[in-house]
């Protein structure tokens, strides 16, 4: 199991920031993603740019609040979590990702791994949202 947790400001408002992160129709923001197919209200996949899937399903939606979901693919399972706290004029967003790897030549990766897709996300997310 690999716990990773990022934190990261926007200056955005909380709706803004909320209605970007859980769009599942408007996510061309996201540099790693080819397409999302949403499978039913609480069911959707999303499919890296290289084809690869994984199913996420969600567990909780406290809108502009929390937001988490089930997610696994062929490599590993595990689950998010999405905080959301209005700062001022500002948005506060702390991810966290608990994540199992499937495969044992996997688990020394997983962390590095989760850190690297963090980052890219918001990264991503601060572009959009700027």
């Amino acid at each position: 199991m690999a716990v990773s947790n990022i934190k990261a400001t926007f200056q955005s408002n909380i709706q803004q920031t909320w209605e970007t992160v859980t769009s599942l129709e408007e996510y061309a923001w996201r540099s790693d993603l080819s397409k999302i197919e949403i499978v039913d209200e609480n069911c959707f996949i999303e499919y890296t740019k290289e084809g690869y899937a994984t199913t996420f399903t969600i567990t909780a939606k406290e809108p502009y609040k929390r937001w988490e979901f089930d997610m696994e693919n062929d490599n590993m399972k595990g689950h998010w979590i999405g905080i959301f706290t209005q700062k001022g004029e500002e948005t506060e967003i702390e991810f966290t990702e608990d994540v199992t790897a499937k495969k044992v030549l996997m688990k020394p990766f997983v962390k590095a791994y989760l850190k690297k897709q963090q980052a890219q996300y918001v990264s991503d997310l601060k572009k959009v949202l700027s």
